[in-house]
């Protein structure tokens, strides 16, 4: 189960890191982004987005059908 604020970022399983990390900078309010002392949580949000992103993605890996030509 995904996180809301996950959700909220709206992005297909197929957006990279990046991409992810780019999302949740824009989803923060900019007061959020300018207090140096919530440098931490904000880090802990980002690696929260890519891992909750990790999982959606393996997850659409696995429900895709393997069409390789062997």
């Amino acid at each position: 189960m995904s996180d809301a604020s996950y959700l909220r970022l709206n992005l297909p399983p197929t957006a990279t890191d990046c991409a992810v990390v780019r999302t949740a900078i824009g989803a923060l309010h900019p007061d959020t982004l300018a207090v140096r002392s919530f440098r931490e949580a904000r880090k802990r949000f980002y690696r929260d987005m890519l891992r909750q992103h990790a999982v959606r993605r393996d997850a659409d890996r696995r429900e895709q059908p393997d069409t390789s030509i062997d």
